[in-house]
């Protein structure tokens, strides 16, 4: 059992920053405000919440009218698919392409419009967990009313060619979302550089506050709301705007991109550490993702012979946070669909564990699982007589 929690599931979500907290409590803790009153709280609310809208504009590269506040990354990708394509469909427009290894925020709802009448294609990946760009230029149609491929993986850390992709789909007119949600403060956010439509990102990933997300779309891109019932956000996205929340996310954005080279490098050099150790101590251990285009501080690892859950619960005892790559269902082990899609064994794929650090995560963290892991392992396989 270790002294303190070792957090390793930054992936899932970050702590709050207590300066990005610091930024909120004037909005939490001061008089009551809504930002579409026009007396003075609210006016400091809508003020608060310009100021917000300006900086993330600023940090995406975009003007602030193409940012909309929402409750997440959930939601922002729903906004972004199904926005697109309801509002595109009275041009004929109903064939929609994602990849193998989106997001089940991505997935469901693209399959969520599969069964209200559109064609939908799922680009494969490579072993890596790459789409390679000539399969999207030939999935693309006349009809294809928008293409979503994600940023970076959540489970394996696999960054995609997002400026290859894109500039395939803008020769087509076809335009491209991406869930960015794993990339602040790991990855440039520069739309014009990456070449995206609408770009998806939630604050929880960043040190920010949960609950609160950004969609960027860009201007001239038609998009139907979702969420119906007032004016805010040019009404794309109706409802009272969660002012602390949106506070938060700006400043923990602001924050994550002026920290990023220093970020990466800290998040890199324990990463590094932790596959070399658990590669080089425990036999049959495969890293899964792509070798060099993958996020700093994603190590998603399969253990041969065991099953995922059965050593995350192990960790959880001993003070260990990670994540894993399958589930049990009804007494049956469901394994990721990510690593199915990149081809990986089922026998790997039920024992593969997710390892995400972050800027809290030192040496010693590491070290200290390290210490216990490969014993963990070894007795989980002693179980199963392997």
């Amino acid at each position: 059992m270790t002294d303190r929690l070792i957090y390793l599931d930054h992936a899932a979500s970050t702590p709050l920053d207590p300066a990005v907290l610091d930024a909120m409590i004037p909005y939490l803790t001061g008089p009551a405000s809504n930002a579409s009153s026009i007396h003075r709280a609210g006016r400091r609310a809508l003020d608060a919440i310009d100021t917000a809208r300006d900086t993330v504009a600023a940090i995406l590269g975009v003007t602030p009218r193409e940012i909309i506040f929402t409750g997440g990354g959930s939601e922002s990708d729903n906004l972004a698919i199904r926005g697109v394509a309801q509002a595109r469909r009275a041009q004929g427009k109903t064939h929609l392409i994602i990849s193998a290894i989106e997001h089940h925020a991505v997935l469901h709802a693209a399959e969520a419009l599969a069964v209200d009448g559109f064609e939908l294609t799922i680009l494969p990946v490579d072993r890596h967990g790459l789409v390679r760009p000539a399969d999207l230029a030939a999935a693309l149609r006349d009809d294809t009313a928008l293409v979503s491929i994600m940023y970076a993986n959540n489970e394996v850390g696999t960054i995609q060619p997002l400026t290859d992709l894109g500039a395939i789909c803008r020769a087509r007119d076809v335009p491209l979302h991406t869930d960015a949600v794993q990339a602040p403060g790991s990855l440039p956010l520069d739309v014009r550089e990456l070449g995206v439509d609408l770009l998806t990102i939630a604050a929880h990933k960043f040190y920010g506050p949960q609950g609160v997300g950004v969609l960027y779309a860009r201007r001239g891109v038609p998009l139907t709301p979702q969420v119906n019932g007032g004016a805010q956000e040019r009404r794309r996205r109706a409802g009272t705007e969660n002012v602390a929340g949106i506070v938060g996310l700006a400043t923990a954005l602001r924050r994550a991109d002026a920290c990023r080279a220093a970020y990466t490098t800290h998040c890199a050099h324990v990463r590094d550490a932790l596959v070399a150790g658990i590669l080089a101590r425990i036999p049959d251990a495969v890293l899964n993702g792509h070798p060099e285009h993958r996020l700093a501080n994603n190590a998603n690892i399969a253990f041969a012979g065991i099953e995922g859950e059965s050593i995350l619960l192990l960790l959880d005892r001993a003070g260990i946070a990670a994540s894993s790559g399958s589930a049990c269902t009804s007494g049956a082990i469901e394994t990721s669909h990510v690593l199915r899609a990149m081809g990986l064994p089922e026998e790997l794929a039920i024992g593969a564990l997710r390892f995400s650090v972050g800027q809290a995560t030192t040496d010693q963290d590491i070290a200290a699982v390290l210490a216990l892991l490969p014993n963990m392992v070894e007795q989980l396989r002693a179980v199963r007589g392997r």
